[in-house]
């Protein structure tokens, strides 16, 4: 398993600009944004761990594991909901 600081060592986004992954707001100029940087995780290959880290740490702002914000808390919320179960469940 890779460790926190290695996964972002991996990451597509290493070498990006930033400011992609942290558009202001959802229209206009945010969606090319948004769509650039969800291209850049398609193509990463830890992508599945940033989107964890994100989970985990609760990252309200930007795009995450190819997720954008209005998706991933909707993910998060399934995400928390499935961990309780199983927790519960062992």
């Amino acid at each position: 398993m890779l460790t926190v600081t290695d996964w972002r060592e991996l990451a597509a986004c290493r070498n990006s600009d930033p400011e992609t992954f942290f558009p202001v707001g959802t229209t206009g100029p945010a969606i090319d944004m948004i769509e650039k940087a969800t291209a850049i995780c398609g193509a990463c290959s830890v992508q599945e761990e940033c989107l964890l880290y994100a989970l985990e740490t609760n990252q309200e702002a930007g795009v995450w594991g190819g997720l954008p914000e209005d998706d991933r808390r909707r993910f998060r919320k399934r995400w928390l909901a499935e961990r309780r179960r199983r927790r519960q469940a062992s």
